[in-house]
């Protein structure tokens, strides 16, 4: 009996495992026959997929990876000698004196190829991805290598152009109108993150028109194209592209607590740029439109008394004397709407611009002024470092605000002794020379009542007297201080 039971279990194990694998087997036809996607969904799919691919290989060639090496060069320390060491004296009989040594140090980053005059490629990168280098190489995305030098470079705006020789055929980038990008556009990332060349990632347009917080050591000169498509290190100077496979930014930083990509990437507009490829391969630099106005983002109640609460724009507080903004009848206390018709949404937006307008053209400024709205001709200068180098002329190198409520009260000021005070003093400007401080309050020039904001820049600007008295209230006592026009 004992010895059938044992038989029975011999036959039996191989009957269930052919059940189990008929099963299994029975599995597999049943999914073929039921696909998880219908014929129309696959195809849609295919569709977006080819359209990626067909993008990607389209810009991979444009985009290059960019090897730099610089020499840096380290002080050396002496070696001391123990009789040195020991007694405080140098060894008379010892020759070593350590020698200042050098480092090579090497970096990646990518570029993109915007340009081929004759034999001369440019290519399009950050400053920040050339730097100092000492020597720089390009290859391209089928491997060839050329040796490059550095046509010019501009930290203003992280932007710089290199340049090879070649007379073979090279692509060429097709640069896209980055004014037309909109949040939510695809995108795609070309560069050489982390040293893996070519490489691309999707995603799309998280925000337009971003700006660099103060600090971060970022360039303020330019807005930015958010978008979580990964950008990573060696992703510098590579391409941001739309679904046409036009460049419509070149990946510049990342925001990031770990140094890898957590989709906050950032990459200055090619629009901001374009001017830049121009002047790079025709002056060596960059040139900057200059305008010669000290300008702010006022706050609601500065706004609210000017009448500006639903105005967008920045303030102009001050006028350099016989600047282009001074020769076109901008004025202090001029709130600026729109260049050349564009709208202005803040300071720092009407700085990118001014920067980008060429010198030497005119440029409408469209300004709100005492309610009216005027549009003023401009002939633009060159920025120069030094002409704004000196305060003494600026006009009339004073910021104003209107006293409110909170700031009576923790001053404890009477409502008799003034609603305009002083808040900052321009240090060399003729209103620091003439002995006005940040804390005056005033309440008259001219013997007309200061008693708004409106009442103060109408009085300033009041061309019928070249002298103005400031008749100001300051620790308890009142002053007369004259202020001469120039």
């Amino acid at each position: 009996m004992k010895q059938k039971q044992r038989n029975t279990k011999t036959v039996l194990l191989p009957a269930v495992f052919f059940v189990l694998a008929f099963f299994t087997l029975g599995i597999a036809p049943v999914f073929a026959q039921n696909p998880i996607l219908t014929d129309e969904e696959e195809q849609t799919l295919l569709l977006f997929q080819n359209a990626f691919r067909k993008v990607s290989n389209a810009v991979l060639p444009v985009v290059v990876e960019i090897s730099v090496e610089s020499i840096v060069k380290q002080p050396g320390f002496e070696a001391r000698s123990p009789f040195e060491f020991f007694f405080g004296m140098p060894d008379p009989n010892s020759k070593s004196q350590s020698q200042p040594r050098e480092f090579r140090r090497q970096g990646l980053g990518s570029g993109v190829i915007v340009r081929k005059v004759r034999d001369k490629v440019y290519i399009l990168t950050n400053n920040h991805v050339v730097g100092d280098a000492d020597s720089i190489s390009v290859t391209l995305y089928d491997g060839r290598k050329f040796d490059a030098e550095l046509v010019g470079k501009d930290p203003r705006k992280d932007l710089a152009l290199i340049v090879f020789e070649t007379k073979e055929n090279v692509p060429i980038a097709a640069l896209g109108d980055s004014d037309k990008v909109s949040v939510g556009d695809w995108v795609l990332a070309v560069g050489n993150p982390m040293g893996f060349e070519s490489s691309v990632t999707s995603g799309i347009v998280s925000a337009v028109g971003r700006e660099s917080m103060p600090g971060l050591g970022i360039s303020r000169l330019t807005d930015y194209i958010q978008t979580d498509a990964a950008i990573n290190q060696g992703n510098s100077g590579g391409a941001l592209v739309n679904i046409r496979g036009e460049v419509v930014g070149i990946n510049t930083w990342i925001a990031s607590r770990t140094g890898g990509s957590i989709g906050l990437g950032f990459a200055i507009p090619i629009n901001n740029a374009k001017k830049a490829i121009d002047d790079f391969i025709m002056k060596g630099k960059v040139e900057y439109g200059w305008l010669g106005v000290n300008i702010g983002d006022p706050t609601t109640d500065f706004k609210k008394e000017l009448g500006l609460e639903k105005q967008e724009g920045a303030f102009a507080y001050d006028v350099f004397m016989n600047s282009p903004a001074d020769k076109g009848g901008i004025l202090p206390g001029d709130f600026i709407t729109h260049v050349n018709g564009k709208k202005i949404s803040s300071s720092n937006n009407l700085i990118n611009i001014v920067a980008d307008l060429p010198a030497g053209r005119y440029t409408t400024f469209t300004v709100v002024r005492k309610g009216e709205v005027l549009n003023l001709k401009v002939r633009m200068g060159i920025r120069d470092d030094s002409v704004e180098s000196s305060n003494s002329d600026i006009w009339p190198g004073l910021v104003v605000v209107p006293i409110t409520d909170d700031i009576r009260e923790r001053l404890n000021l009477d409502r008799r002794k003034g609603d305009v005070v002083i808040a900052n003093i321009r240090d060399g400007s003729p209103a620091a020379a003439a002995g006005l401080r940040a804390g005056d309050i005033i309440k008259e020039i001219n013997d007309s009542k200061i008693n708004d904001l409106g009442a103060f820049y109408a009085a300033l600007n009041d061309r019928k007297s070249k002298d103005l008295m400031f008749r100001i209230y300051r620790q308890g006592n009142e002053f007369l201080i004259g202020l001469v026009r120039r």
